[in-house]
Formats: C-alpha cells, structure tokens, sequence
C-alpha cells in the first residue's frame, strides 16, 4: 500500500483520537511519573505512517519508531483492524486454555525460520530470561553441569531485568544494581581469539560453558554488525562442545536488517533466538523460539499471565502477514542501501565530523568522531528542530530506524536534517 493510501484510511482513525486528547501537561506528567527517561520536550498525540505530531500539532518524521518497533509505522489499516477485530471478540485468556492465534502465530515463525517452538511474553526482556533459563536448565539436566556459565560480548545489551542487565555487558546499565545475577562472563564482540581463550579458561577442569548469548548486530553497542566468520566459527565451536548458540534478536529481527532474522545475514542457525519490539509492530509482545534439540521446557517451568494472549498474537500476525504481502523485506533492503549511501555521501562532506557508517537494512548508525566536541543527542536534537526524529546508540553514534513502510522521499527528508545537522553544529 502506498503512503498516501495509508494516509487516507488512517487519517480518519487518528483525528478521532486527536479530537478526544487529554491536554495533560509535561509538568503534570512528570509530578506523577517516575523520571526514569530523559524525555524530548515533546508530547506525542497521533501517528499516521511515517509520521507522528505533538500536541501543539507540528508534524515529524518518525525515524526512531519506538526505538525500531513500529514496523508498519503508526495506525496502519492491517493493525487497526487486528486490533478491532480482536478487542471484539476475545483479547485475553489465560494460558490453561488453547487459543488459535497464539498457535497460529507460532506457526508462522516456526515455518519462517530455523525453531521448532515457541513460547511467548510481553517484551524482549522477558524473552531473554527465557533463553537464559533453557540455557541453565539444558545445562543441569542434559549435559549435568552444575554451575553453568553464559558467554555475552562486551557493548551488548540484553534487557533490564537482573538477569538480563548481568548479561549486558555495559557496566553504567549495572551500577547501583548489586549484587548481579551469577553465571556471566564477556568478552570483546568479533573477536574469535578472545572468546576461545574464555572458553578455554571456564572449561579448564571441567565444562562449565552453557551458552553463547550474542546480538546479530549490537544495537544499543552503536551499531555495529556481527562479522560473518566471527559468528560461523561460534557455530563450529559450540556443535564441536554441545554449547547453546543464542541470538537476541530484539532489535534487528522480524525485518529489520533486511532480512527476516538478523542471524540470517551471518550465515547460521542460533539454537535458540529471541524475538520482540518489530514482532507486534508497537503492542507489547515477546517470543522465545528454539529448536527441538533444546525443547525441554514442562509444564511449570516457565510462563507469563499476558503471554501470548489472543489480543497480543492477533497483531503480531498482522504484522507477520503485512511483512509478506507488502514485500516489506525487500523494501528495507532498498531504503536502507538509499539510507547508508547518503549517510555516507554526509561522512565525505564533513570527514572531520564522522567517524563511520554502519549497519544492515533499516537499521544503521552514523558514529561521529571521538575527539571532537559534538555528541549524537546533538545531532538528535537538531533532527527534532528540523521535524525529524532521531535516536541515539550511545554518546557518539546517531540510530536510524524508520518504519519498514519507509518511502524513498521521506529518506532523503532525513539526509537532508542530519547534513544541516552536521553544516551547523
């Protein structure tokens, strides 16, 4: 569907919503709400595409969408009517009982990627704790290690909670947050020599290497893509021992790199991967999917109240299907070559000022460079000045991820802000 055909059937759809908006205050907000974000001084009311406005009703284009979430955009007709449909008939059950979204939903991950099951929650986060415990529990019980470790990378970022912030392997996510969940180690990302070396030292006596959790591409780490041998020897090494390969694929899964799973640009098959963000195109869902080598969940293990609700599943599967029927693979591949090719044009224009281009699909990072003054919240800034919304990976890298409906206008729409960006910070 095109932009302006979308436009037309949301419009209607998102100037209701706008005619019945709460003029609730930032200042009001923030009595209320814990400061745990450093908040634009925005308020976003409505989203249409691309495109989202405030309350003040200036218009932005959205290349953050959620922090790559939204992937049909905002008030796409395929959501609307999952989510009408859904909210109409039965959004929530408990999991004591078979629903035929949540399985048809699983269906359709399983024939579209390398698992063989799948378990669902509410957010990536939860999806990795998951992982970490089927990685645990095949540790104790098939290969009988019993004080099992996970490998992650340095720069990696996993989640919030206690066992996914030890995983992240950023120490500023940890601070304040002693003591952390045991059974962690890092090394440093792409560097086969050192994560042999960690292998090596933890098996020493005895194995103790349980799993290797590791991002296709580090997306909070700056942007930055996995190498293909890197992540091919992995593959050897843990068939080679019997050690679990992870994917986290939160942030570069369900389209996102251009291909459906970020793994799949790297050549292999994780033993279990994880999935959220994209999968509900901005409704809260997560998945934890593996193969059946590794399916040793029973009943009582593990699970989640809203997990895999018929609500939840019903969305996701429009976006599944939307993904497919719209081509939207192939268009992240297009707009994000178009992206990085005049990101890259930016980076000859001011050499002095950037540092690297990077990335996969439509998600890529520009990284300014170190020794000068100008940080990415800068340049993100100046984004929101223009009207085009921008998000940062760290101090020194500007994040680009649209919406996978992204059209070619609206990619050099963002160019053109981050040269202005770079032409007059």
């Amino acid at each position: 569907m095109s932009l302006e055909a979308l436009l037309q059937v949301a419009s209607p759809f998102v100037e209701s919503l706008s005619a019945v908006a709460s003029p609730f205050t930032s200042a009001e907000f923030d009595e209320y709400v814990m400061k745990t974000y450093a908040r634009y001084p925005i308020t976003l009311e409505r989203g249409a595409g691309c495109r989202v406005w405030d309350a003040d009703g200036r218009e932005y284009l959205d290349f953050v969408a959620g922090i790559a979430t939204c992937t049909l955009g905002h008030a796409h007709p395929a959501m609307v009517e999952a989510v009408t449909k859904q909210i109409q008939t039965l959004h929530h059950v408990s999991n004591l009982y078979y629903t035929a979204a949540q399985g048809e939903l699983a269906k359709w991950l399983v024939k579209n990627s390398c698992a063989d099951r799948a378990f669902f929650c509410n957010s990536g986060a939860e999806a990795n704790e998951g992982a970490i415990k089927l990685a645990r529990k095949y540790a104790h019980t098939v290969r009988g290690i019993t004080n099992p470790v996970i490998i992650t990378a340095h720069a990696s970022f996993h989640g919030r909670t206690l066992a996914t912030i030890t995983a992240t392997g950023q120490p500023k996510y940890q601070q304040g947050f002693s003591p952390l969940v045991p059974g962690f180690e890092y090394v440093p990302y792409n560097d086969i020599a050192a994560l042999e070396q960690a292998i090596a030292a933890l098996d020493q006596d005895k194995p103790r290497v349980a799993a290797i959790l590791l991002e296709a591409l580090q997306g909070e780490g700056g942007v930055r893509p996995g190498d293909r041998a890197y992540f091919q020897r992995i593959r050897e090494i843990c068939n080679e021992r019997g050690i679990l390969l992870i994917c986290d694929e939160v942030q570069v899964g369900m389209g996102r790199s251009g291909k459906l799973w970020g793994f799949e640009n790297l050549g292999i098959e994780p033993d279990i991967f994880t999935s959220a963000k994209g999968l509900g195109g901005g409704i809260p869902i997560g998945a934890m999917l593996c193969k059946e080598s590794c399916n040793i969940f029973q009943p009582g293990d593990h699970a989640s109240t809203f997990g895999g609700n018929p609500f939840a599943c019903a969305v996701a599967l429009a976006v599944c299907h939307t993904l497919e029927a719209d081509h939207l693979l192939q268009n992240a591949q297009e707009r994000g070559e178009q992206l990085r090719t005049g990101l890259q044009a930016i980076a000859q224009r001011y050499p002095e000022k950037v540092a690297d281009v990077r990335g996969w699909g439509l998600i890529n990072g520009l990284e300014i460079q170190a020794e000068i003054d100008l940080t990415s919240a800068q340049v993100v800034q100046s984004g929101i000045n223009q009207g085009v919304l921008m998000v940062p990976a760290g101090p020194k890298v500007v994040r680009f991820v649209p919406p996978l409906i992204v059209t070619a206008s609206e990619v050099d729409h963002a160019l053109h802000a981050v040269d202005q960006a770079f032409a007059t910070l």
